[in-house]
């Protein structure tokens, strides 16, 4: 059972930079597919964006696309997304997952989370 450890949140103007990491422990995570979802105050946590086993192949929302980018370092069991152009309405704590199959996009598809890590975008 793989576990799942974010980090890299923190406070940023908007326009700009942040990337986060997700370290995987206790299993490889090149056996996953992972994910990027996010929960901002007051709504239901949502999808960003998820990346192949292999990394070939990514997937975002609509919100990320453009400005964020899924990678994975397989030899490093880690997973990142670089987010640029950073706006007010990306705050939110941020959670990596992993899931068996790909392409998924809803959370009752991803058995192992992270604690998240928390990113706020001023004005």
């Amino acid at each position: 059972q793989v576990q799942l450890a974010e980090s890299g949140g923190g406070l940023v103007q908007a326009g700009g930079s942040l990337r986060l990491s997700c370290a995987a422990s206790g299993g490889s995570a090149s056996n996953y597919a992972m994910g990027w979802f996010r929960q901002a105050p007051g709504k239901e946590r949502e999808f960003v964006a998820a990346i192949r086993w292999s990394g070939d192949t990514v997937y975002y929302a609509d919100s990320a696309k453009g400005r964020f980018t899924i990678a994975r370092d397989n030899a490093k069991n880690t997973v990142f997304l670089q987010m640029n152009s950073l706006k007010p309405e990306d705050t939110a704590v941020y959670y990596c997952a992993a899931s068996y199959r790909w392409l998924m996009i809803r959370m009752v598809d991803y058995p192992y989370w992270g604690q998240g890590t928390q990113v706020t975008v001023s004005e």
